[in-house]
C-alpha cells in the first residue's frame, strides 16, 4: 500500500519541503526514484503530489516538493519564478533522493508537468545522474513562442520593462510587486483568463497557493530558451501531449532537437486536464511508469 512521508532537504537558498511517496512502508528492496516537478507557480499539492502518488502505486519512490520560495519551502522573494533556480532545486532534490535508503543506487528519473518540463529538461541537461525523463503536457518555449503568446515583441518588452521597475523597487525597498497568476479581470495577470483549475477550490485553488506572480521574474522567464536545451538532453525522453493542450509546436520542436532516444505519445485533453483529471493523469502517469521501467 503506497504511503507518503513528510520530508525536507537543503536547497540552494534554504530548506525545501517535500512529500516522499513510497510504494510500500515495509518493502525490503530499494526501488527506482523519480523527481516530480509541477508547473510554474505551483505548490506540491496541486499536481506534483497527484503524479507522485500514481508513480508510487506503480512501484516507484516519487518525490514531490515545493520549489524555493513556494508553499512550505524557505526562500525569498516568495513566489518568484526562476527556471535556473528551479533546476538547482531539482539537483538538491536528486541529492536527497539518491541518498534515501528506499531508492536503488543509480536509478533516477524526472517527470515534469507543463512548465515543469522546462525545469526538468534544463536539470537533466546538467546532471548525468538523470537516467530517464518524462514530460507531461510540456510547456517548452523559446523567443518565438513567447512572442506568439505574450503579445509579440512589444508585449515582451512591456513585460520586461515592468520587471525592471519591479526589480528596482525590490532592491531599493525590499517590497515585491505582485500580479495575480490567474485572473480574467486583470490584464496584467500572468495568465489573464479565468481558469477553473486554479480558481476552483476542489481542483487547484488551494489555500497553499496564493495566486501571485512576482513581476520582476518576467525577464528570466521570457529569456529562458527550452528549445535550445534539447540537444544537450541525452537521457531517454518521453513526451505526452495533446493538440488541444498548450503550445504543441514547442513540444514538437523540442522533441526534434533531442540528442538521446525519445518517444512521443499524442493523446486527448486540454492542458489543465493533465493536471488533475483522472483519464489524462492515469494515462500519462502509466505511460511514464512504463517508460521508466524500460530506461531506469
Amino acid at each position: 500500500m503506497p504511503i507518503r512521508e513528510q520530508v525536507s532537504f537543503v536547497g540552494p537558498k534554504g530548506k525545501l519541503a517535500g512529500h516522499l511517496h513510497l510504494p510500500d512502508a515495509d518493502a525490503a528492496a530499494a526501488v527506482a526514484g523519480v523527481l516530480v516537478a509541477g508547473t510554474w507557480t505551483s505548490v506540491k499539492e496541486q499536481m506534483s503530489d497527484r503524479y507522485a502518488q500514481e508513480l508510487a502505486a506503480r512501484g516507484y519512490a516519487a518525490l514531490s516538493f515545493d520549489f524555493t520560495g513556494y508553499g512550505e519551502s524557505e526562500g525569498a522573494p516568495r513566489d518568484y519564478e526562476s527556471p535556473a533556480l528551479k533546476a538547482g532545486d531539482l539537483r538538491a532534490a536528486a541529492d536527497f533522493l539518491a541518498d534515501h535508503p528506499a531508492v536503488a543506487d543509480g536509478a533516477l528519473g524526472v517527470l515534469g508537468v507543463c512548465a515543469g518540463a522546462m525545469y526538468a529538461s534544463a536539470y537533466a541537461a546538467q546532471d548525468d545522474r538523470v537516467r530517464s525523463l518524462a514530460l507531461i503536457a510540456p510547456w517548452l518555449h523559446d523567443r518565438r513562442i513567447c512572442e506568439e503568446n505574450y503579445g509579440g515583441p512589444g508585449g515582451i518588452e512591456a513585460k520586461k520593462a515592468a520587471a525592471a521597475e519591479a526589480r528596482r523597487r525590490y532592491e531599493e525597498t525590499g517590497e515585491v510587486t505582485y500580479v495575480p497568476v490567474v485572473s480574467g479581470s486583470d490584464p496584467d495577470a500572468a495568465m489573464p483568463f479565468d481558469i477553473d483549475f486554479y480558481l476552483n477550490p476542489d481542483r487547484g485553488g488551494l489555500p497553499q497557493w496564493p495566486n501571485r506572480y512576482a513581476v520582476m521574474a518576467w525577464t528570466e522567464w521570457l529569456d529562458h530558451d527550452a528549445i535550445a536545451v534539447a540537444p544537450r538532453v541525452t537521457a531517454p525522453t518521453l513526451l505526452v501531449h495533446s493538440e488541444d493542450a498548450a503550445i504543441p509546436d514547442g513540444a514538437r520542436r523540442f522533441h526534434a532537437g533531442l540528442a538521446g532516444p525519445s518517444e512521443f505519445l499524442w493523446t486527448q485533453g486540454t492542458q489543465f486536464d493533465f493536471y488533475d483529471q483522472a483519464p489524462q493523469v492515469r494515462l500519462a502517469a502509466g505511460t511514464a511508469a512504463e517508460h521508466f521501467a524500460r530506461t531506469l
